[in-house]
């Protein structure tokens, strides 16, 4: 009997190489990489040396908003839900306690803020809080003056937000400026 000898088929390894770079360049022009999302805030500026740049906010003008270790809102020591944040935060800035703001369209409550320009709402968070929370409840706070602003464009430019000029849009932010206190109650 005559024996065969089989020869081992081997598969040529120079063109894998290229199969694998191409396939690295299809999946590097193809695939859209995440960026990094966050909150979109202008620090402000730093104080100068030398000057005292703190000032006096009265109680009626700040309104107080707690997110506890449970992920709970409490809005002037009230416990409040998510969805009434927007509301109650509009109600506050745009409120015209002082009776001197002739585009405010408040009810004129005397424990609510004088003037939209001496509003200040503080947001205090625990640490044990998530932070989904945290950016829902910053959310709901972007959305309630994004609302004044909006109405505030309409009545005084009778123009979309959209539409509005530079210099219409830095009177509009004048009007009802964005004034956040982050703090940590725990520091």
């Amino acid at each position: 009997m005559k024996t065969f000898r089989r020869t081992v088929s081997s598969v040529n390894a120079g063109s894998m190489a290229d199969i694998a770079f191409l396939l690295l360049i299809f999946f590097l022009v193809t695939t859209t990489i995440s960026t990094d999302k966050g909150l979109m805030r202008q620090m402000p500026e730093l104080c100068p040396e030398n000057i005292d740049c703190s000032t006096y906010i009265e109680e009626r003008n700040t309104l107080s908003i707690i997110l506890n270790a449970n992920n709970e809102l409490m809005v002037n020591d009230k416990k409040t839900k998510l969805q009434q944040l927007k509301q109650l935060i509009v109600d506050f800035v745009d409120n015209n306690g002082g009776n001197n703001c002739g585009y405010c369209k408040g009810i004129q409550l005397k424990d609510l803020s004088e003037h939209p320009k001496k509003a200040f709402i503080g947001l205090y968070t625990s640490r044990d809080s998530n932070y989904e929370s945290f950016i829902e409840a910053q959310d709901e706070i972007t959305q309630a003056y994004y609302e004044l602003r909006l109405k505030y464009a309409e009545i005084r430019f009778d123009k979309a937000i959209n539409a509005l000029s530079f210099d219409e849009l830095k009177t509009i932010q004048e009007a009802y400026p964005f004034n956040l206190i982050e703090l940590n109650p725990n520091k």
